[in-house]
């Protein structure tokens, strides 16, 4: 129905008083749902206020320099006629947006098999999980033109990485940092003393990071007019979930996103003081001693938070090394610096058994350098995880799932059921957030009817340990087992002007090249930051680039990326930072 509707400034957030620098509209301007009609700036970010219903401005009640509050009148419009639809969270906008039918939804996305037209919701696309690759996914397909449902188990978007995961452990792993560069500055002539560690107030600011974002994510739903519905699915058929509240969703197409879970050992005790990464996260009580129980990337880098906030931390790990599967030479920098902060590092070691006892957990080992018995505060398990494909009776849609609850998929992130697609850590390969996204958006052109595949050549992985390890394409381990050729140049940080200001040259870079060509095959380093300068040797393998591309390319100094081009020309023989003359034939 038509009539006059204030215009009103969403939730801000943690702003307030935020002023206005940009009126867009005046009277008798049309606006549809979400035209821009003010621009707010803060100090750190400038946001336009869109409109929440589509009509014609009466009357602006803003200007230039006022400065806005959540739920202040902007400006009053005549509403254009529109039909109520239901938001995500059951609340109702009016938006002039026409459903298309079920015939007109299977043409435009080919869609195979006929959903159930008794079904409580019904969809062009459903998406089964809104961690990352979820959310990804179906935005794109909104964006697309599709009608999409995204399905969540839990109240906030944004799944493991953004709840549990990437985001808050990375929060704390930069409160890590802060706290050990201030320890080592003393060195140096600066010293701060002993901090004083608050843990209920950092875990506040790491819970307001990741509320920033999952509440970002809320908007976008929004805006995109992507439907949620917070339930639990399983299949009911090739074209139909069933939620735990009893309620069906028909659907063309479908993604399956629903990730992975922490793996656990059989047979522990039921007691608070064993935890999960999610229960790392918590903080509280900060525990005197430490044990972890996996010496991978997630378990390293819990380790360095909890030994930068004053814990005695030991590492446990079956294998012979750290990090299995790492070039050793990228251990062994990150070793020489955690060596002086943690209790013990039990590689080649197996724990045997946990007893909850008052004084803490007693853990038994076995292992040649290991204690037979150590008792603990806290037990922090991390022996990987396992994808959730076996979880959703995906049988019943007649998806193959596999003993380790992983879909096979082909290019186009399709199933064996051809509408039916996954993407993530439960399609296999590296369980990585940016992994699960480009997925996403190939899954989601494809069920639109474009013509999309995943076709990366390489996928870098960090560890956002101190120092930080990372590495993209081939390794050396992996051309050494599968007998590929390389050759390889390396630069020290010790020989870098930025990395000696920083305290920090125990890092190095190397690049491994195609003896043949020169073309860049892989690369790796270690050191700070190293998380964001791979991204230049992942793109160098991407576009087939050579160590000319890189050596010519003119990099900034004095900066961390200079060691990729000093690596390149150490392969060439035109570095002069170091003397490090090309040889006249190199070999793997």
């Amino acid at each position: 129905m038509a009539g006059r509707v204030e215009l009103r400034v969403p939730d801000l957030g943690d702003f307030s008083d935020v002023e206005v620098i940009e009126v867009l509209v005046a009277p008798g301007d049309t606006v549809a749902v979400e035209d821009p009609l003010v621009t707010l700036e803060t100090d750190k970010a400038s946001m336009d206020v869109p409109a929440s219903d589509a009509g014609t401005i009466v009357s602006v009640a803003v200007k230039i320099g006022d400065r806005l509050n959540s739920g202040d009148v902007v400006a009053v419009a005549e509403a254009a006629d529109a039909s109520p639809v239901a938001d995500a969270d059951g609340s109702e906008d009016t938006v002039s947006t026409r459903v298309m039918s079920d015939d007109e939804i299977r043409a435009a996305t080919g869609a195979g098999g006929s959903p159930p037209t008794t079904a409580d919701h019904r969809a062009a696309l459903v998406v089964v999980g809104a961690g990352p690759g979820g959310y990804t996914a179906a935005f794109r397909a909104a964006d697309l033109g599709l009608d999409v449902i995204l399905i969540e188990r839990y109240p906030t978007l944004g799944g493991v990485c953004l709840n549990v995961g990437c985001i808050p452990s990375k929060a704390l792993l930069h409160a890590a940092k802060v706290i050990d560069d201030a320890r080592a500055m003393a060195e140096h002539g600066v010293d701060f003393g002993q901090p004083s560690i608050d843990a209920e107030k950092l875990r506040d600011w790491k819970n307001q990071v990741v509320g920033r974002l999952t509440g970002g994510l809320s908007q976008l739903v929004k805006q995109r007019k992507v439907r949620v519905l917070t339930a639990t699915a399983q299949f009911a058929g090739p074209n139909l979930l069933v939620l735990d509240n009893g309620e069906t969703v028909a659907f063309d197409h479908c993604i399956i996103a629903a990730g992975s879970e922490p793996a656990m050992l059989p047979g522990l005790p039921d007691d608070p003081r064993i935890i999960d990464s999610t229960g790392a996260l918590e903080l509280h009580p900060l525990p005197r001693r430490l044990l972890v129980v996996g010496g991978g990337i997630i378990g390293l880098e819990m380790a360095c938070v909890y030994a930068a906030l004053g814990t005695d931390v030991s590492v446990v790990e079956l294998t012979d090394g750290l990090m299995p599967g790492t070039d050793p030479d990228l251990i062994r920098p990150f070793l020489k610096v955690v060596k002086q902060r943690y209790e013990a590092i039990m590689t080649g070691t197996r724990v045997t058994g946990m007893r909850a006892t008052t004084p803490g957990i007693e853990v038994s080992f076995e292992g040649d350098d290991a204690p037979s018995v150590g008792v603990y505060d806290r037990v922090l398990v991390a022996i990987g995880r396992r994808a959730n494909g076996d979880k959703l009776a995906a049988e019943k849609a007649g998806v193959r799932v596999d003993e380790r609850g992983v879909i096979a998929v082909d290019k186009q992130m399709r199933t064996n059921v051809p509408h039916i697609f996954a993407i993530g850590d439960l399609a296999g390969g590296p369980m990585l957030a940016h992994k699960a996204t480009h997925e996403a958006k190939v899954a989601a052109e494809v069920a639109a009817g474009e013509k999309s595949y995943f076709d990366a050549r390489t996928i870098p992985s960090v560890a956002y340990t101190d120092p930080e390890i990372a590495w993209v394409g081939l390794t050396e381990l992996e051309a050494k087992a599968e007998g590929i050729a390389y050759e390889k140049a390396q630069f020290p940080w010790g020989a870098s002007g930025r990395s000696l200001a920083l305290g920090r040259d125990e890092g190095f870079t190397k690049i491994l090249f195609d003896p043949g060509t020169g073309r860049v095959l892989g690369g790796a380093m270690v050191g700070p930051m190293a998380g964001d300068l791979i991204a230049e040797l992942g793109l160098a393998v991407e576009m087939g680039a050579d160590a000319a591309d890189i050596s010519l390319t003119i990099h900034p100094h004095p900066t961390l990326s200079e060691t990729v081009a000093f690596a390149a020309e150490a392969y060439e023989g035109t570095l002069t930072d170091l003397y490090m003359p090309k040889k006249a034939k190199r070999s793997a």
